[in-house]
């Protein structure tokens, strides 16, 4: 996903897409068969903001064809090519497909980034009647008592302060933005990822305020979480469940 805000993208993810698509999770694969089965059709799925193409390799399995879309060149460099998925860098509101012919589309962990006026007039054009629109993002992970409020204080007291404004529609679970479609229920879903310590500490460092914090200060902040981490983690090469819940809001074109 490249971030992006009122009509031009800002290249937080670009600078470091390699160890973004080492260490991102993955999303559910019951996730994308839900979303299929909401779809009028499954003929064309676009992913918006697709980064190196988490979302579209899932949606891969269910519709006949996936256009995946990021405003970051280097992001869709290291995407994994698949036979049903086309990639392109665009911005999210200018999209290039033809109109009405998209049956469902997804934007994961990156609509915060958009101009939502411009997106949805978008979405409107390129849809189907009755299509699917569905938007996610995932707050911090879970995984030990122990653990969790390490995370929360290098989060909100560490690195807080360089997290760009938008970050906020995230914590709030997407919940205050404006949806101009018909919406629907969601069931729970989580990503999942067993991680050692090491593939935690690369996951914090896909963060973009921690590079906005070295930039701005000459220190690496990983230094003091993988210290009080190692305190509580015990071997560093024990693989701990990490654990994602997804917020969603989903709905489709009226």
């Amino acid at each position: 996903m490249a971030e992006q805000s009122s009509g031009f993208w800002k290249n937080y993810f670009g600078g470091h897409a390699t160890e973004y698509h080492r260490f991102r999770p993955t999303y559910p694969r019951a996730l994308f068969e839900f979303l299929a089965g909401l779809a009028p059709a499954r003929r064309l799925a676009w992913d918006c903001g697709t980064g190196n193409g988490q979302a579209s390799l899932g949606l891969a399995d269910f519709f006949d064809h996936v256009v995946a879309t990021d405003a970051s060149r280097e992001q869709i460099a290291q995407a994994s090519a698949h036979p049903r998925v086309e990639y392109r860098v665009a911005v999210a509101e200018d999209s290039g497909l033809e109109s009405s012919v998209v049956d469902l589309v997804t934007v994961a962990q990156a609509v915060h980034w958009f101009d939502l006026e411009r997106f949805y007039t978008e979405v409107r054009r390129v849809a189907r009647p009755r299509a699917v629109v569905a938007l996610w993002c995932y707050p911090l992970t879970q995984i030990d008592p122990a653990i969790d409020p390490l995370i929360v204080h290098f989060y909100s007291d560490v690195v807080g302060p360089y997290w760009p404004n938008e970050r906020v529609h995230v914590e709030k679970a997407y919940r205050e933005l404006p949806f101009p479609f018909e919406e629907v229920a969601v069931p729970s879903f989580w990503m999942e990822a067993e991680w050692d310590l090491g593939q935690l500490l690369g996951y914090v460092d896909t963060w973009s305020p921690v590079r906005i914090f070295r930039q701005k200060t000459g220190r690496d902040p990983l230094d003091d979480l993988a210290a009080s981490l190692a305190g509580v983690w015990g071997d560093p090469q024990r693989r701990r469940r990490a654990r994602f819940p997804l917020n969603f809001r989903v709905g489709r074109k009226i």
